[in-house]
This record gives C-alpha cells, sequence and structure tokens, in this order.
C-alpha cells in the first residue's frame, strides 16, 4: 500500500484494533446503543488508564466529539477561547458554534500554536459588559496543529489562570498519544492532574477505524450529555463496532506505542530533510507532524511522483504528517526524492544568482 504524508487520518486501522473488531462481531447478538459489554470494558478501560472515575461517551468523528463537548459546558451567550490555528477555528466548519447554539469562539494568537496563560487572562478579562459574549471555556489542542506539545508545567499555569477566571477546560486531543510520548509522563498528568475537565480522546489517527472517546473528568459537566449525542446524530446503535476496537488500542498499551512509532518517524524524516538547502523547518518537531518551507517548484517535482501532502493546514507551508504504520522506507523514499528535486533548482538558483551579481557590478 502506498503510504503518504497528507494525513494521519490516511492510515488504515491496526491489527489489535481489528482483531479486537472482530472479537466483537463474532459474539453473536449484543445489546445495543452502547448497553453492550465491550462498550462498558472499555469505559472501565480508560477510567483504569485515567487512575480516575470519569464519565466516557463515544462519537464517529473528532469534529462532534469537540462540537458537542463544547456544548455541554457553555450557554449560547458564553465563549470558548481557542488558539486561532485550532481544529474547532480553521477547520470545523462552524460545528462548534452550531451544536452550543451560537458560543462564540474568541481566535487568539499564541505562540507555537499554544495559548499562554497571559493571552488567556487578558482574553477573559478585556470585556465584562452584557454586550460580548461571556467567556466561559478555554479550548486546547495536545499537541497542537504545528504539531508542538504542551508540558505539563504549561496547562498547569494555564490551568490556574482558567480556574481563577471560573473557565472550563476542553482539550481537543486528536492525537493525545503523541503528546503523551513525547512527553514521556503519565496521562492522568497532562488531563485531570493538570486542571483539564472535558478530553476528547482521538482514536482515528491512532489506529482505530472510526470513533472518538468524550471523556468527562469533571463529571456534573456531563449532564443529560447522552441526550446531547443522540441529538446530535452520534449514538452508534450497534455501539460495539465503535467502542470495542479501543480495546485494542488500550491492551498493552497499543495506543501509546502507535504515538511513539509516529512521532519517531517524523523526528526520522526531520532529521533527513531539515537540513537540505532550501528547506526550512518551521516549527519544533514534537509529535507526528513537521512543518517545513519548502521551494514551490521542488514541491511540484515531490507531486508528480505521486506524494501528497497539505500547504493550507496550520501555519502554512508543507504539512508533513507520520502515522502509527508509517514506515522508515517511506520517509527515506521522500526525503530522497525531495534532494533530488532541490539539486534540480540548483542551476536556476546559481544562475539567478550570477544575474543578481553582475547587475550590482
Amino acid at each position: 500500500m502506498t503510504q503518504h504524508f497528507a494525513s494521519d487520518n490516511n492510515a488504515g486501522i491496526c491489527p489489535e484494533a481489528m482483531a479486537a473488531l472482530k472479537r466483537a462481531n463474532a459474539t453473536g447478538h449484543e445489546l445495543s446503543y452502547g448497553e453492550d459489554r465491550w462498550t462498558a470494558a472499555v469505559c472501565d478501560g480508560l477510567r483504569a488508564l485515567f487512575q480516575t472515575d470519569c464519565e466516557v461517551y463515544f462519537v464517529f468523528n473528532g469534529t462532534a466529539a469537540n462540537s458537542v463537548a463544547l456544548s455541554a459546558m457553555c450557554q449560547p451567550f458564553h465563549a470558548v477561547i481557542c488558539h486561532e490555528l485550532s481544529h474547532i477555528e480553521t477547520d470545523e466548519c462552524g460545528a462548534p458554534e452550531f451544536f452550543s447554539a451560537g458560543s462564540k469562539l474568541l481566535a487568539v494568537e499564541g505562540p507555537l500554536g499554544k495559548l499562554t496563560p497571559d493571552i488567556i487572562e487578558y482574553t477573559a478579562t478585556k470585556r465584562s459588559d452584557m454586550h460580548f459574549p461571556k467567556p466561559k471555556a478555554v479550548s486546547l489542542t495536545q499537541s497542537t496543529e504545528v504539531g508542538t506539545v504542551y508540558t505539563v508545567e504549561e496547562l498547569r499555569a494555564i490551568a490556574a489562570i482558567a480556574k481563577r477566571r471560573g473557565l472550563n477546560i476542553h482539550m481537543d486531543g486528536a492525537r493525545f498519544a503523541n503528546a503523551v510520548a513525547t512527553l514521556g509522563c503519565h496521562p492522568s498528568e497532562i488531563t485531570w492532574r493538570a486542571g483539564i475537565d472535558v478530553l476528547c480522546f482521538g482514536g482515528t489517527k491512532n489506529g482505530l477505524p472510526v470513533g472518538e472517546a468524550v471523556i468527562f473528568f469533571k463529571k456534573e459537566l456531563a449532564e443529560d450529555f447522552a441526550w446531547r449525542v443522540k441529538q446530535a446524530g452520534q449514538l452508534a446503535s450497534k455501539m460495539r463496532f465503535v467502542s470495542a476496537p479501543w480495546l485494542g488500542l488500550l491492551e498493552n498499551d497499543v495506543w501509546l506505542r502507535n504515538g511513539r512509532h509516529a512521532n519517531a518517524m517524523a523526528k526520522r524524516l526531520a532529521d533527513h530533510i531539515g537540513g537540505l538547502e532550501g528547506v526550512n523547518l518551521m516549527f519544533p518537531v514534537e509529535s507526528n507532524a513537521v512543518f517545513a518551507e519548502i521551494p514551490p517548484p521542488a514541491q511540484a517535482k515531490l507531486r508528480e511522483k505521486g506524494w501528497r501532502f497539505y500547504t493550507f493546514i496550520g501555519a502554512g507551508g508543507c504539512r508533513l504528517m507520520c502515522a502509527w504504520d508509517t514506515s522508515p522506507d517511506t520517509v527515506d523514499r521522500f526525503a530522497a526524492d525531495l534532494a533530488k528535486a532541490l539539486h534540480g533548482l540548483a542551476p536556476a538558483r546559481e544562475a539567478a544568482g550570477e544575474a543578481r551579481g553582475r547587475g550590482r557590478r
């Protein structure tokens, strides 16, 4: 199977998740709408993983996970503070506003794709009159849309400000596994122990066929959430086929192994292309994403050879995503093709340099 760097969504189902799905299918009839034993086992497994009692729900995709979770945290006259590059701001077609019946996103700048305590404090306090939406939540992306990772200390500092201002904290964890793999910490340390109230734990990008887990550490926020999920069209009748593959990820920490592998492939890719003339790595490579400025003619040559990647996501440049199954050979071939593409541009660059030199003389 040809591998690309456009998205970690392009990867298939990891073997462990597929095996769990097949086991769930082989048991005959099961109760529907989440009353089955597989869903119960996964919920218990997630509580054990995070070492706390929490409410767990499953939805089909990340847009629904983020949007319906935020709707449980905000009234229509509330606002959510988020980064200007966050997925809820740039790639969810207004779904957070739609499901909350109008809660406004306050998108702000921040270094390396991150929010900071000072930015949150300023945004939460700059207006308090009834003519402006009342900030009620902070949304963090872990890892961020440019591949960086919030540290434990950064999250705790943000939580301290948020709690002081009465703000609940939502974490878009579409690539949560990659962040944990980078930090080498227990998952609880960057969630409820750091002050996170709700986590949308991404499974699709980590090797599942479909499905994200919405985990409420602040359990009172989950009141009536089951009805929100149903109304949003996110309640699977055959829930076991959404939940059971999670068992494959949870057993033997496959979810973490997958995250580590994707991160390692991104590091390998960055090491290979970062020193090439004409290539500039735009951000620290801290998860499974490499953002690089590559000359457009070289991009065109790569695409002519069949490589796929995006140039309009995050902060621009070429976004190169590695997945749980990205092979070292794929990384090495891409790097070699990029080196050849850049070498082909060298004569043109040299000619242009000589022309500029003659002009100066």
